[in-house]
C-alpha cells in the first residue's frame, strides 16, 4: 500500500527559513513528493541546487509587513495547504544573551524577531486556511527541548559556550502557543503541532565557531541514544506531522533528542 506520506498531491506546502541548517533538509525532503514546494528565505542555499522548490525572497523579522507580502505571495503562487517555520532571526550579539550580558535592547528584539514573528506568521496562516476551507491543513513550528526543559549548564564547563536566557523564552512561547492555536484552530479542522530537536553537532549557533570538543563529549554522555541530533531526524519527524499519517495528532511537542528530555 502507497504511504501517505506521499499524499501532497495538489498541495502547496510553504517552508519559512528552508535554506538553513535545518530548513533545508526540510525542503529536500517534501521536494521528494508531489507537492509544490515554496522556501521564503532571505538567501537561496547552494544545498538545495538540485532539488524541486520555488525560492522566494521573505524577511520574517519585518513584522508590519509579513501580512501585505504573504498576501502577494498567496496570490502570486497560490494559497497554501501546509506551512512549516524552521527560520532562526537573530540579532548580531546573540551571543550575549545570557545572564551576565544580555541588554533589554536585544532581548526584546530576538522576542520581536524570532517568537513574535513565529506566532504572527503562523496565525495568518491558519486563518488562510479557514477562510479557505483547506482540508487536512497543517502546521509545524520548529521549536526546542530548551522550550521545555533547563539549559544543564554542568555541558559548557571548560568551554567558550554559555546559556542562552532568551533563546528559552522565544521556544517555550512556541510551545504552548501550538497548544493554544491547536485548541482554537481544532473546530475548522486545521491542525497545528511542534517539533522539539536536540543538540545538533557542528557550528555552535551564539558564537558562530565549530563546537567544542569538550562540549561534543559531555553533550552526548547525557543523551541516552549517545549521538547528536542530525538535520534528516528533524525532517523526517516534520513530513510525518504534516502527512496525513498524522491526522489526529495536534498540539504536541514532538521530541526529537535521542531520549535527553526523560533524564
Amino acid at each position: 500500500m502507497k504511504s501517505k506520506t506521499s499524499n501532497f498531491k495538489n498541495k502547496n506546502i510553504y517552508i519559512i527559513g528552508g535554506s538553513g541548517l535545518i530548513g533545508s533538509e526540510i525542503t529536500k525532503i517534501f521536494s521528494k513528493t508531489d507537492g509544490n514546494v515554496f522556501v521564503l528565505d532571505l538567501k537561496k542555499s547552494k544545498k538545495l541546487n538540485n532539488y524541486k522548490y520555488k525560492f522566494i525572497k521573505f524577511d520574517c523579522t519585518k513584522l508590519n509587513l509579513i501580512k501585505k507580502n504573504l498576501d502577494l505571495i498567496f496570490k502570486k503562487n497560490g494559497y497554501p495547504t501546509h506551512m512549516i517555520n524552521a527560520s532562526y532571526p537573530r540579532t548580531k550579539d546573540w551571543g550575549k544573551n545570557n545572564f551576565s550580558e544580555i541588554s533589554l535592547s536585544s532581548l526584546k528584539k530576538n522576542i520581536d524577531h524570532h517568537l513574535i514573528s513565529f506566532v504572527w506568521i503562523s496565525k495568518i496562516f491558519a486563518d488562510i486556511f479557514v477562510k479557505n476551507k483547506v482540508k487536512d491543513a497543517s502546521i509545524v513550528l520548529l521549536a526546542s527541548i530548551y522550550g521545555n526543559k533547563g539549559q544543564d549548564l554542568s555541558i559548557y564547563k571548560k568551554t567558550n559556550m554559555r546559556e542562552n536566557a532568551t533563546y528559552s523564552i522565544i521556544k517555550g512561547g512556541i510551545v504552548n502557543y501550538v497548544r493554544q492555536m491547536a485548541s482554537y484552530y481544532g473546530k475548522f479542522g486545521v491542525r497545528i503541532n511542534s517539533v522539539s530537536p536536540g543538540g545538533l553537532e557542528g557550528v555552535d549557533s551564539q558564537t558562530n565557531t565549530l563546537q567544542n570538543s569538550i562540549f561534543k563529549k559531555n553533550y552526548v554522555n547525557k543523551v541516552p541514544l549517545k549521538r547528536f541530533a542530525n538535520p534528516q531526524d528533524v525532517s523526517s519527524s516534520v513530513l510525518f506531522l504534516s502527512s496525513e499519517n498524522s491526522s489526529y495528532i495536534t498540539g504536541i511537542n514532538l521530541f526529537v533528542d535521542g531520549g535527553i528530555s526523560i533524564i
